[in-house]
């Protein structure tokens, strides 16, 4: 019997503010939660995707060159304003959503799609962050709507900069309004991939979970699109100059 097992059977715990004090952590061994077991199918869902750009690589290749090239330790070094081993990357949270009248579509910053968290599609994004700040992106998912909900894929698209998920210490959280938070990853090296399935949330005879997926494509929403069977109208679409 699994610990997650053991730990539905007991029942579910209670924790403040959604569980900040405990953190359950969607693995390939462990993918699946259900919100419904856990008291979690209703409020909102916050789905919280932080990231930064990282630089310490640079450093990490300087000391690598020195245990080859002893004498360059007494050489002055050349400084660079960006090289290959500097990451900037623009990380873009999103949703796809179908609910169960059949009507599908995207939550997203490109065409400013930012969605509606009490009507359809039940699904609010608070915002684009370009730079990795702290706060990072959060989508909200209203589970009040369960019912209308079939599924919804979270997933996240490098807008721009250099292919690397691998090095941009990528992670999601969800703060369900019941139970621990969920973490999910994105530190798998996944070379050139351009966009990353993270989880779906799926309503399954009414039961409401939440499954790992973490699959890296190497084109964007178009390419989830036909991964999973979405079946809608992808477009080039650009973001205004800040």
């Amino acid at each position: 019997m699994s610990f997650l097992e053991k730990w539905w059977r007991g029942g579910a715990p209670k924790y403040d503010n959604g569980g900040a004090s405990y953190v359950v952590e969607l693995t390939k061994r462990n993918p699946v939660i259900s919100l419904t077991k856990q008291g979690a199918a209703t409020g909102h869902l916050r789905v919280n995707l932080h990231w930064q750009m990282r630089t310490s690589d640079l450093g990490e290749q300087r000391r690598g060159s020195l245990l080859r090239h002893p004498g360059k330790l007494f050489k002055p070094e050349v400084v660079q304003a960006q090289g290959p081993a500097v990451v900037k990357i623009d990380l873009d949270l999103a949703c796809m959503y179908e609910l169960e009248d059949g009507t599908k579509g995207v939550v997203q910053p490109l065409g400013n799609f930012l969605g509606d968290l009490n009507s359809p599609p039940f699904v609010k994004l608070s915002g684009d962050d370009r730079f990795g700040s702290p706060s990072g992106e959060t989508l909200y998912l209203n589970m009040d709507h369960r019912d209308e909900i079939k599924r919804m894929l979270v997933f996240v698209y490098i807008y721009d900069g250099t292919p690397a998920f691998d090095r941009t210490h990528a992670v999601v959280t969800l703060y369900p309004s019941n139970g621990p938070r969920l973490e999910i990853k994105l530190d798998e090296r996944a070379p050139q991939a351009r966009s990353c399935a993270i989880f779906m949330l799926e309503n399954t005879k009414g039961e409401l979970t939440v499954r790992r997926e973490v699959k890296y494509v190497y084109g964007f929403q178009a390419e989830l699109d036909r991964l999973y069977g979405w079946g809608l109208q992808w477009g080039r679409g650009y973001k205004s100059k800040v």
